[in-house]
Order: structure tokens, then C-alpha cells, then sequence
């Protein structure tokens, strides 16, 4: 009744709805004891959605009454018609994405946030969907973001204010990486490409599937390259999301990216320095060897000097960071015979056609007590474990 007295809310209403859902909103009184909502694929004029005349009449016959509709468009359009139609300083709404598509429950979070700015209102939200959230940020308006969580006993919340949220979303990596998505799971790991991305997810799948020790809803996330993981890895930490970042062994050997990343994870400047002689120390190792830190590792180097690289990457994993053991991507699963020239994605095709599809075929590569499987099983260790370091 409130919306059918009001046209201005009701034409409002009308232009969402239509930009979102390709039909008008109206308010049918043909029914004389009630009034129904519809959905109309003409947008009323004049007097015609509110008359009871025969033109009216075939109007509202023509339209179809929302009961008849889909739940998303109930949803959708019922929210935006509590929105306008009350008088309110507060409201609450419980998971509004119920129902909704992705693209539309972004439109429904930048919808409800510009409506709640023009009526000088607050509004609270509970949701497990990073496009509302990404659809509330991309209306411009102050969006606050309280994560909470309950893990092992223990409940956290944490807050990112609206500026800090800003700051974020003005990154273009951040934004195309799914950031956003990782408030919704447990942890994340972060790796240097997207065939980096592809093989640890999958070698931690099968884990959990043959041994359950991989890390648990963890978000396998990838950057661009090694300068570009630290730019991720921070601002998830400072959700409190717990973030791994796994790199090939080469950054031991890239003083600035080296530098960088370890800021980001939180490593204390005194310790970053203090490394320094120990990364000079493996670096004149590999020189001295003829070795390659992108295509060899811990296992080619002679036995007396394996210790001292072994420290570094020790050091390393209190903070969440996994240089590659063994060099780089392509070491890994070396039974699995792959041309040595293959590299990246075409490494990665070759090695998920040999890995095998089916579990219950012979000839499916399961985990081992070596290899990629223990390094996975020890970023799992570090992900799921409350008491890590660096956050």
C-alpha cells in the first residue's frame, strides 16, 4: 500500500527492475481486496497501472504476477521494495544473494547500497557472496567489511574499514585475482602462474581424496609472476586470512623480489637482512656447481651443502613462504617423463594427461611419502594451523 500511494518509489522500482530483470514492476488493484505485485513487459502509463477500468484491466491481465516467477526475481525484487517502501534508520538482511545468479546479486549490492545512501540509512548485511560485496564497493558508497569466523573453538572477527577496502579494489590485480572471493574460505594459497595455480590445487585434492592431508577450503589463487605475489599475499593477511605463497626457488636469487615478499608476509626487516649472507652463501654454492636455482635444487646440490639451503627454506616457512625445493614447477614428478623442453602450460597439459583421470584406474598417480605431496602436506600443515606466524 505504501509503494501504491507513492509513485516516484514505484517508477524507481520500475527502473531497477527493468535494468535487472528486462520486465516493470507494478502494483495490480484489479484483484479490489488486495493489491499483488506483477512483473509487466510494458511499462505502464497514465493512469493505467492504478485504474480499474477495462484498459487497466487487460494491463494487469497481461502482466504476470511475481508469486508465478522465479525465487531469484522474488528475492530481488521483494528486497528492493522493502528498501523503498519503509521508513527506516537500520535494516538487516540475512544472506540476499539466496536465489540470485552472480551478475544479479552484484547489481542487487550496488542496488540496496545507493538506496540506502539516498534514505540516509544504514543497512547491515550477513552474505557469503563476494559479488554482492564486489556490487555494495562498486557503488561508491562507505561499505565496512567484518569477516568473522570459528575455527577449532576459536572465534575471530576482523574489520576492513571502508578506506582500506578502497584502497584495495583500486589494484587491478587485486580485483581480477578474486580477492574478495577468500573471505569465504578458510585460507589461501598463492602461487607465481595460473599452471603453478592448477597443479598444487590438484596435487592437494588428491590428497585430501587418497590421504586427508591436504590443507582444508583453502582458495588456490595465482599472481603474475614473482613480483606480483606479495601484492596479494598482504592485504589477505590483514583480513586474517591465513595466505601462503609458494615460489620457485630462483627468488633466493632476486634481491629486490626476495626483499619485497618477505615484507609482505611479515618478516621482521632485522631477519630479512640477516639472510642476506645466506642466500650470498647457496647462491655462490649453485654458481660454483654449474646450477640453474630454476631448474635445480636441493636434491643436485652436493650432500655437505644441502644444510645450508635447507635453513633458508625452513626459515622461510615460518612465514607462510615455500620457495620450491627442487627448483621449479617442471622438477616436480620426475617418474612422469615429461620433455624437458616443456614449460608452464604445455608442462602442465603433458603432466594432467600422464597424472591420469580415474582413481580407481592403475595407472592414476596417488600421493606419495616424497616428492610434491610432502611439500603440499607442509604449506597444508601451515595453512591450517591457528598458531602460524606472520599474521
Amino acid at each position: 500500500m505504501a509503494l501504491f500511494q507513492d509513485d516516484e518509489a514505484r517508477k524507481t522500482i520500475r527502473d531497477i527492475t527493468y535494468d535487472a530483470l528486462g520486465k516493470y514492476f507494478v502494483i495490480d488493484p484489479t484483484g479490489m481486496t488486495s493489491l499483488r505485485i506483477k512483473m509487466s513487459e510494458e511499462e505502464p502509463s497514465g493512469m493505467i497501472e492504478q485504474g480499474l477500468n477495462e484498459d487497466s484491466r487487460a494491463f494487469h491481465t497481461n502482466a504476470i504476477d511475481i508469486s508465478e516467477m522465479s525465487d531469484g526475481v522474488k528475492a530481488f525484487t521483494g528486497l528492493v521494495s522493502a528498501t523503498l517502501c519503509q521508513d527506516y534508520k537500520v535494516l538487516l538482511i540475512d544472506e540476499p544473494e539466496a536465489f540470485l545468479h552472480p551478475p544479479l546479486a552484484r547489481k542487487l549490492g550496488k542496488t540496496l547500497s545507493i538506496l540506502t545512501k539516498e534514505k540516509d540509512s544504514k543497512i547491515f548485511v550477513s552474505t557469503h557472496s563476494s559479488d554482492f560485496v564486489m556490487g555494495c564497493i562498486q557503488a561508491g558508497q562507505n561499505v565496512n567489511i567484518t569477516r568473522l569466523t570459528y575455527s577449532q573453538g576459536v572465534p575471530t572477527a576482523r574489520t576492513l574499514s571502508s578506506e582500506t577496502i578502497y584502497e584495495m579494489m583500486k589494484n587491478p590485480l587485486l580485483r581480477s585475482t578474486g580477492v574478495l572471493s577468500a573471505m569465504f574460505h578458510e585460507s589461501v594459497i598463492v602461487s607465481e602462474s595460473d599452471a603453478d595455480r592448477a597443479f598444487y590445487q590438484e596435487i592437494n585434492e588428491r590428497l585430501n581424496y587418497f590421504t586427508n592431508d591436504g590443507s582444508t577450503d583453502s582458495l588456490f589463487i595465482n599472481a603474475q609472476n614473482k613480483q606480483t605475489i606479495g601484492r596479494i599475499v598482504s592485504p589477505l593477511r590483514k583480513m586474517g586470512i591465513p595466505a601462503a605463497a609458494i615460489v620457485d626457488l630462483d627468488i633466493i636469487k632476486k634481491n629486490h623480489e626476495f626483499k619485497e615478499l618477505c615484507k609482505s608476509c611479515n618478516v621482521p626487516q632485522a631477519l630479512i637482512e640477516s639472510w642476506g649472507v645466506l642466500r650470498g652463501n647457496i647462491n655462490k654454492i649453485f654458481e660454483n656447481n654449474n646450477l640453474n636455482s630454476n631448474k635445480h635444487g636441493l636434491p643436485d646440490l652436493p650432500e655437505e651443502h644441502r644444510g645450508t639451503l635447507e635453513l633458508l627454506l625452513s626459515n622461510l616457512r615460518q612465514y607462510g613462504i615455500f620457495p620450491v625445493p627442487r627448483g621449479a614447477l617442471e622438477q616436480w614428478l620426475p617418474r612422469l617423463e615429461i620433455e624437458n623442453n616443456r614449460h608452464g602450460p604445455g608442462w602442465i597439459m603433458e603432466a594432467f594427461d600422464k597424472m591420469g583421470e580415474n582413481p580407481e584406474e592403475p595407472e592414476y598417480v596417488k600421493p606419495t611419502d616424497n616428492d610434491v605431496w610432502e611439500f603440499m602436506r607442509i604449506v597444508s600443515l601451515w595453512v591450517n594451523d591457528p598458531s602460524r606466524s606472520g599474521l
